[in-house]
């Protein structure tokens, strides 16, 4: 993460030479500014930057990531810069439900350091932790590829935005799709619905200029129809803690969210 988006971050520190631009996180003290603004880390990894510092991130990270929706550290880069607003009524979604204030307040991982692979690979067939780790291995992902948050300045905003990232894997499981081109379209579609994130929109409305004439065809009809009406039928995926779920069965926690199987199967598409 840290050597793709260097060529970003060396632009960035060139700001500092302009007139009332803050510097970088690497060169500011770790003290608050009389004004109140953000001017030192508040957490692992973050990297304080002004809102013209942002708007920089954002503009080239949209564009990576419209060229290549494959580039996470861009997409994760979009993410923290334009949606502290909805981040915030996320939050706040959380902070109402009972599961999702708990996971608020113990601030749960999922990478490969905090599952149990042993006990998870014991569960029944058809639990949601054997799913999970069936999805990771058919399509040969790891949970550790989740980048950092960077850019958002609060620090509970940071774990909304780091929890989301963490459960998206948890999202295909749900919805039944693969890692493809289109699967991730259909899952970003999901979320967008969801969560009213910038970043999930836009990738949810250009991501289809990839795609196949057939494919796009698929999910124009049938794909988008079933992520949009499931999105809003689904509670705040956000409020789930997943962790505490692994032995319930994948069907019973479909039923539980509303969440129907997909129309078509589209694992040979793209």
């Amino acid at each position: 993460m840290a050597s793709l988006l260097s060529p970003v971050l060396r632009r960035l520190r060139g700001l500092r030479r302009l007139p009332g631009l803050p510097r970088l996180a690497a060169e500011m003290p770790l003290r608050a500014r009389s004004d109140g603004a953000v001017a030192g880390p508040l957490y692992s990894h973050h990297i304080p930057t002004s809102p013209l510092q942002k708007a920089l991130l954002a503009a080239g990270s949209a564009a990576m990531a419209l060229y290549d929706p494959y580039r996470h550290d861009m997409v994760a880069v979009l993410g923290e810069t334009t949606g502290h607003r909805t981040l915030k009524v996320l939050r706040d979604r959380m902070r109402r439900d009972p599961e999702g204030a708990q996971i608020l307040q113990e601030r749960p991982r999922i990478s490969t350091s905090t599952l149990d692979l042993g006990k998870l690979q014991s569960l029944p067939e058809g639990s949601l932790g054997r799913e999970y780790l069936r999805f990771l291995d058919v399509n040969r992902v790891s949970p550790d590829t989740r980048a950092p948050t960077r850019f958002v300045d609060d620090e509970e905003l940071a774990y909304v935005i780091q929890r989301y990232r963490e459960v998206h894997d948890m999202l295909h499981t749900l919805l039944g799709m693969p890692t493809n081109i289109l699967g991730e379209i259909v899952v970003k579609w999901f979320e967008a619905v969801q969560t009213g994130l910038p970043m999930c929109i836009l990738g949810a409305l250009f991501g289809p200029i990839q795609l196949s004439a057939q494919s796009l065809q698929v999910l124009v009809s049938e794909l988008i129809p079933w992520a949009v009406q499931n999105g809003r039928r689904a509670p705040c995926v956000l409020n789930l803690y997943y962790e505490r779920r692994w032995e319930q069965s994948l069907r019973a926690l479909r039923e539980e969210l509303g969440i129907t199987a997909p129309p078509v199967h589209i694992q040979g598409l793209a």
